[in-house]
């Protein structure tokens, strides 16, 4: 790796540690805040959790959108970091209105809720696109973007894992009151946006390797582009079964060590082996892809996963054997997690040679979009389980459950996403076909037609 390419990968990476905490405090803690800091009616408490879900959805939908708009951006600083700026300056502003509390507990919360909730989901998919779009345009060598894309899973794991270890103590020793919890989002807020500035101020792209005369894309264009790339359609999809059932066991996590273990304290202690084991993987990655092409990595992580929630599922009285299987079974996510980074990337090249145009921001508009619309779906999926285990009753949360909501609590945690994963990579196993031979070959034949310029 080059110094040059060196520099951006530090600077890329170091961008999304806040990014990366103050996406890890709504994803995994808002639906705690909702259900066990403010008192919500019940009615409330669901009809919050509808809206949470179906917004998520629905905005998903816009993301392709933002991908147009920021594929249509030139300025002198580059198309992906105006919108990267804009969308933390605003996301940030959103995320303080939900994680303060107006006193509101009744429609208005749900209203108020909802809006700035759509809004903030709005703008960080904005920065999340250009964030992202940005890395497939510093490097077309697969192996140096599989170093620039582990590098920067690592520091997004460390600012994830800080807030997962972190958040219950903290709020905890705090009071675990509202005003709490709104300090605790401020201080994320202010980690995020001076993060932000490494990568807006640090990376500098290789735009003469990209033909610089392409024309905007229209609406047109990029229902052509999210439509006929069949690469990008499979990916998608596995992808999003993936990240449903991964996000459904990050979520439901601390109600596993509350109500089935018995011992939410120890949370942390799971958090931070939970963040060990992913910066572990992260960090062996570009080691072990040396040896062993990216279809076997997908096989023998799944089968690691397979492996590790059956020892999850009949640890409940074993703190040591859940520490193993959390341990086992989030060194095997993150490779299918970077993994799926790096298939989504290759589809750029695959839309390009299969439909004559680059739209970086359009094709990986559907990371967010599968972010959304797997915690959306995963989010869904925690609240039914809170009310059918009896987590949720009232205005308050259970301060236990009997042993079939333990067995609703466990299904959920492990039954589920173990189904949801597996279909995942299967779909992956009879649908993508872009291996690293056929990579080569759409970069030569790229070049070939005046495209792509690798001598850059």
């Amino acid at each position: 790796m080059s110094a040059f390419d060196r520099r951006n990968m530090i600077y890329f990476g170091l961008g999304t540690v806040g990014r990366d905490m103050f996406y890890a405090l709504e994803a995994n803690a808002l639906i705690y805040y909702l259900s066990n800091v403010l008192t919500l009616p019940q009615s409330i408490f669901v009809a919050t959790s509808l809206v949470f879900t179906v917004l998520r959805i629905f905005d998903a939908l816009n993301d392709p959108v933002s991908g147009l708009i920021i594929d249509n951006v030139r300025s002198r600083y580059g198309k992906f970091k105006p919108p990267m700026l804009v969308g933390a300056i605003v996301g940030a502003l959103c995320y303080m209105v939900f994680f303060t509390d107006f006193g509101l507990r009744d429609y208005r919360f749900v209203v108020v809720f909802g809006i700035a909730y759509i809004l903030w989901d709005i703008f960080y998919g904005l920065n999340d696109i250009a964030y992202w779009s940005m890395l497939p345009s510093l490097s077309l060598n697969q192996k140096v973007r599989e170093k620039m894309g582990a590098f920067a899973r690592i520091c997004a794991n460390i600012g994830m894992y800080i807030i997962m270890v972190a958040w219950q103590p903290v709020t905890t020793a705090l009071g675990n009151t509202p005003k709490a919890w709104t300090s605790v989002a401020l201080v994320v807020t202010i980690l995020m946006l001076l993060f932000q500035l490494f990568t807006i101020f640090g990376v500098r792209e290789k735009r003469d390797v990209f033909e610089s005369t392409q024309e905007k894309t229209t609406f047109r264009d990029m229902w052509h582009i999210l439509t006929k790339n069949d690469q990008l359609f499979w990916t998608t999809i596995s992808m999003s079964l993936f990240t449903i059932g991964y996000v459904t066991t990050a979520t439901i996590s601390i109600y596993f060590m509350e109500y089935v273990f018995g011992n939410k304290d120890l949370y942390p202690i799971l958090a931070l082996v939970v963040g060990v084991a992913q910066i572990i993987a992260l960090v062996i990655f570009p080691a072990v892809s040396k040896h062993f092409k990216r279809a076997k990595l997908y096989f023998w992580s799944t089968i690691l996963v397979i492996c590790s929630y059956g020892l999850f599922f009949f640890a409940a009285s074993n703190f040591i054997i859940l520490l193993v299987a959390a341990l086992f079974l989030f060194i095997g996510q993150a490779f299918i997690q970077l993994l799926m980074l790096m298939f989504l990337e290759d589809t750029i090249e695959y839309g390009q040679w299969k439909l004559g145009k680059r739209n970086e921001s359009i094709t990986l508009s559907v990371q967010p979009l599968i972010n959304k619309i797997g915690g959306a779906l995963a989010t869904g999926i925690v609240s039914v389980a809170l009310v059918i285990s009896g987590i949720k009753q009232g205005d308050t949360a259970a301060t236990t459950i009997d042993t079939p909501g333990k067995m609703v609590i466990r299904t959920a945690m492990v039954v589920i996403p173990l189904v949801l994963i597996v279909v995942g990579y299967l779909i992956y196993r009879w649908k993508y076909k872009i291996d690293e031979e056929m990579y080569v070959k759409m970069l030569r034949d790229l070049s070939d037609r005046g495209e792509l310029n690798l001598d850059a």
